[in-house]
């Protein structure tokens, strides 16, 4: 980082910022009362320090004076640096990324504008806000997808840079409780009232929130430049996306709620009739979570999965799936179970409901296919720009959804509950914290991302940063 001194007042700055001779840490008015919770005093003696005639003592004193002579005032974190993976707009870098990603995944890490610094810590963007300090933090495919510049450019307007990464995120508080995030930057984080009492972050049905209100544009924690995100030793979280943990909880168990969460909202996007036939194709963490939600909170019947990989097919059976088969026969089982058969590459009947884990144009195409007519389809697997032929969606009449994140869920019985409070329990009762297959530190970033992209061949569900 660069030290300038002011001329005139004889202060340095960093990145623009001021701080004292006396205690480099203490920049102009950003000192915190601990006892007023995150009060922020000033210094008031700056002056003094760059000329270097007032001590510590009693620059700790100026401190205590600007709240209240019995309290203890500390540097706050937003003065000290943090370790981030940080994501610039950095065409260039973007498009190196793109390409070398095509012949090894994972790459864009070392050829794209990721980059591990060391920089300032964000602040608190208004009242309720608090610092989290990470301990877990998930790779998702969507993180994957944004650091091999495979990801759809239609997220730009509604994201800031440059943005810490990192969505899937455990941590603790200032005073070391455990808490989990829910990411999504909902209303009252952006300071406007919710859309109805008791809504969660997701709950919504106008998205303008996510590009005004207290903070930069950005749909979650970890695309948001205001707020950081997991892959740093530090962020901020508004106090409605913080739930506490149990200690029973593992972190490993925590650091799968978000997904668990999403996966429960794919499961109750559409309802499912009692006995269903479902069809999941895909079976990484999306795939695998929303096969234990249909299971637990569904009548789903039958469900049929496509696995690729020996841990998934284990893990996709011991979470609930009937039948776990090989993608490329995933099309025949549907079949034999529904008593259909092939008209060209489509089955005459199919599944009730089909779930997309993947997101590619190939399983989409597959999914309408293997869908009953007037069944349907569900996307949660992070699509992009692809050229599918829609004729058989319009022709069978299917319905095609998408599952984004979560919120306030309906169950078959028609009561309602938030997804978070339902993935908290759900992580313990099947014991999702067992797809934690691997954890790297930051420094090693570009190893783990790589691992992530080829997770599945090297039998390994869930990656993650581990900062503890």
């Amino acid at each position: 980082m660069t030290e300038i001194r002011d001329q005139a007042s004889g202060l340095k700055t960093l990145q623009g910022r001021e701080f004292c001779d006396i205690d480099d840490n203490c920049f102009i008015g950003l000192a915190r009362c601990e006892k007023h919770d995150n009060a922020v005093v000033t210094c008031g003696c700056v002056l003094t320090h760059a000329t270097g005639a007032i001590d510590r003592e009693t620059h700790e004193a100026t401190l205590r004076r600007g709240c209240d002579s019995e309290s203890s005032v500390t540097r706050s974190p937003i003065l000290g640096l943090v370790k981030a993976l940080e994501f610039s707009r950095k065409e260039g870098r973007y498009a190196a990324a793109a390409i070398s990603s095509r012949l090894r995944p994972g790459s864009g890490a070392a050829t794209g504008p990721l980059s591990l610094v060391d920089g300032e810590a964000p602040d608190l963007p208004a009242n309720g806000w608090h610092r989290v300090k990470t301990r877990l933090s998930g790779i998702c495919g969507s993180d994957l997808s944004t650091v091999d510049g495979q990801s759809s450019r239609y997220f730009e307007p509604w994201i800031s840079f440059p943005f810490v990464l990192g969505h899937e995120v455990t941590g603790e508080l200032e005073d070391g409780t455990r808490v989990v995030v829910e990411t999504v930057l909902g209303h009252a984080a952006r300071g406007f009232d919710v859309p109805f009492e008791g809504a969660t972050p997701g709950d919504c049905d106008d998205y303008r929130h996510l590009v005004s209100g207290d903070l930069d544009p950005g749909i979650q924690i970890g695309y948001c430049a205001s707020t950081g995100g997991g892959w740093s030793t530090e962020f901020v979280a508004h106090e409605s996306q913080l739930h506490v943990l149990d200690d029973a909880i593992t972190d490993e168990q925590a650091v799968l709620i978000e997904p668990t969460a999403v996966g429960i909202h794919a499961a109750l996007r559409t309802p499912i009739p009692s006995g269903a036939t479902v069809a999941v194709l895909g079976a990484g963490t999306m795939g695998l979570t929303t096969i234990a939600a249909l299971r637990a909170y569904t009548e789903a019947g039958t469900i049929i999965v496509g696995a690729k990989y020996p841990e998934q097919v284990a893990l996709a059976s011991s979470l609930g799936a009937d039948q776990v088969v090989a993608p490329a026969e995933l099309a025949r089982s549907v079949r034999r179970k529904t008593n259909s058969f092939f008209i060209g590459d489509d089955l005459s009947g199919g599944a009730d409901v089909v779930i997309d884990a993947v997101g590619s144009a190939a399983s989409l195409q597959e999914a309408i296919g293997i869908c009953r007519p007037k069944g349907t389809v569900v996307l949660v697997g992070m699509p992009g720009k692809a050229t599918i032929d829609f004729t058989a969606l319009w022709h069978r009449e299917t319905a095609l959804v998408g599952a984004y994140t979560y919120g306030t869920e309906t169950l078959p019985d028609r009561t309602q509950r938030p997804s978070f409070e339902m993935a908290t329990e759900l992580v313990v009762s099947a014991d999702l914290g067992r797809l934690v297959g691997a954890t790297y530190p930051l420094e090693k970033y570009e190893d783990a991302l790589v691992h992530a992209a080829n997770s599945g061949r090297r039998g390994t569900i869930k990656v993650c940063f581990d900062l503890r």
